[in-house]
């Protein structure tokens, strides 16, 4: 490969870290994950995760995680740990490099100290409220605060007040002095501190003044001596900012800020407020819903860890925001789950057949392919009886044309086991079907005649004499619109069908001792796994992860 379709494989982000090795004097390349604690980790961080953690390996450098801890009001220990936990399933190490912005404060403070001594930050008086009315529009300046004509010794003084805690929360904050009459508004003079006198859950009560994301952003980046500091692209408008402060305090080395397009899903939300909302109403039973983008959520449904990372690669990077179909995502574990999975049998909503010419005491144990992907993973005997269990929606009393299922007087291949033909369907009082009686051609056993009749529907089926009794959740996506974000409100967007729980499933014996989190392909049905909260010795709890085909016609997947 020549060396410029070389450069043509690479993306734009990979082509900028080589141009600055090669060209730019760069020796080595340092990046972070920088999530807030405020919330549990989704699909997106799942995607930005990928990226810094694999630039850093792919180019021999290192990777920090950084907890941006800048807002006591929202951020708690139990996100800290879930992120760190999510992190380390998803297969990346920051090895001993983990480091929370709140370990700064002191630092940031004295910095701001020097922006005030050269004239460069001040504090401002004026409510929230004030500041957003006097900002201006990007065609029409702001109006300066009455603060910018403090001098630098009020603004010292006042300062060190907010920091000592003489004045209510909103009562003052500290701006930067850089241009109310800018086109881009992060320049209109941002703040820097507020003040909010509250506990954090670091520093205790240690600080009543917290330093806002901006002004934090760049400075631990140099602290960190990050050189590479890849944001989503909505911080492409804050990069001005980022270069002024890191320029003014005169940091070295200068870490370079670099955006690129986050993730964005169809029928899916990944506003951290909005999912919030969706676990504080209780439209789902917490961040770890099988149904939440969460990566907590995604573990639990039974996604894999290797699945979500060949979806951030198949995603790619790029500079312009788009939405990836989220049948992309299924796609992914989907086929990772097809190499890997056993192959189980499991009816869950079963139809008893009774075999009428089969043996009345006899089991009989037939072979059974664990994964025919995978020849390593062996075979499983599955006891065959005279009373068995089929899925209800294989059997149809009056069926359409090219129904190859089950239906009076026809044939089909038990799997595994034998050719059956449906003699009689046996009702209740009202009229629905509760039993069917079939006979079997001894003859047929594993699924093939002698006399070499074909028969073109082949159905799964579980023995009623030994079987386990399991809930299974078919979860499907939370939302029914394509794009609940552009809703006016996105709760309205929910799908009433995003579950269904199925209390009287029957499958193989052996699934009873399933542990959580193992996962299985139910043979026609779709990849389940053992739910890890709800599941008890004995009595596993099965989550639907996904189909074996894309349902919503979109894509076709891979069996």
């Amino acid at each position: 490969m020549s060396e410029t379709e070389t450069k043509r494989s690479l993306h734009f982000l990979e082509q900028i870290i080589e141009e600055d090795l090669a060209k730019n004097g760069y020796t080595h390349i340092h990046t972070r994950f920088p999530p807030e604690p405020n919330g549990y980790l989704h699909i997106g961080h799942a995607k930005s995760i990928c990226l810094n953690f694999g630039l850093a390996k792919k180019y021999g450098g290192k990777c920090n995680l950084r907890f941006d801890d800048t807002n006591p009001l929202t951020e708690e220990t139990e996100y800290v740990q879930s992120i760190e936990d999510d992190i380390k399933w998803l297969g990346f190490d920051w090895e001993d490099r983990e480091y929370f912005t709140s370990d700064y404060f002191d630092r940031l403070f004295d910095w701001a100290v020097i922006l005030i001594e050269k004239g460069l930050a001040y504090v401002c008086d004026m409510s929230a409220e004030e500041v957003g009315a006097t900002r201006g529009t990007p065609t029409v300046p702001g109006q300066e605060s009455p603060g910018r004509k403090r001098t630098k010794e009020e603004n010292l003084d006042l300062f060190m007040r907010m920091k000592n805690g003489e004045f209510p929360d909103g009562a003052k904050t500290l701006r930067a002095r850089i241009d109310m009459a800018s086109p881009n508004m992060h320049l209109r003079d941002p703040a820097l501190y507020r003040i909010r006198k509250v506990p954090h859950h670091r520093t205790g009560d240690k600080w009543c003044i917290y330093p806002m994301y901006d002004w934090a952003h760049g400075q631990s980046d140099a602290i960190e001596q990050i050189t590479h500091s890849i944001c989503t692209l909505e911080f492409e408008v804050h990069r001005p900012l980022y270069d002024w402060f890191v320029t003014h305090l005169e940091l070295n080395p200068r870490p370079k800020q670099i955006e690129f397009a986050r993730l964005n899903l169809n029928y899916t939300v990944m506003s951290k407020r909005k999912l919030l909302r969706l676990v504080k109403e209780k439209y789902v039973e917490g961040w770890d819903d099988p149904r939440m983008p969460t990566i907590r959520g995604l573990r639990r449904r039974g996604y894999t860890p290797e699945s979500i990372r060949e979806f951030c690669d198949r995603v790619g990077v790029a500079r312009r925001e788009h939405v990836i179909d989220v049948a992309l995502l299924e796609f992914s574990i989907r086929e990772h789950l097809n190499k890997i999975a056993p192959r189980v049998m499991a009816v869950l909503n079963p139809l008893k057949v009774v075999i009428t010419n089969y043996p009345e005491d006899q089991v009989e144990e037939v072979d059974a392919v664990n994964n025919p992907e995978d020849p390593g993973m062996g075979s499983r005997k599955l006891p065959f009886t005279k009373e068995l269990y089929i899925e209800r929606d294989d059997f149809m009393e009056d069926p359409p044309k090219k129904y190859f299922r089950l239906s009076p007087g026809t044939e089909v291949r038990l799997r595994y086991a034998y050719f059956i033909t449906c003699q009689e369907a046996i009702k209740n009082d009202k009229g629905e079907i509760i039993e069917l009686r079939c006979t079997y051609d001894p003859a047929s056993k594993g699924g093939n005649s002698p006399d070499g009749r074909k028969v073109k529907g082949t159905i799964h089926w579980v023995s009623a004499k030994d079987h386990a009794k399991c809930e299974v959740r078919l979860y499907d996506r939370l939302f029914k619109d394509e794009n609940p974000n552009v809703q006016e409100d996105f709760i309205q967007c929910l799908n009433p069908e995003s579950v269904q729980v199925l209390k009287d499933a029957v499958l193989e014996r052996s699934l009873a001792d399933a542990q959580p989190g193992a996962r299985f392909q139910f043979e026609r049905l779709g990849y389940f796994c053992v739910d890890t909260k709800h599941s008890q010795p004995g009595r596993p709890v099965f989550n639907r992860t996904v189909t074996l085909k894309d349902t919503w016609g979109k894509m076709a997947g891979k069996e």
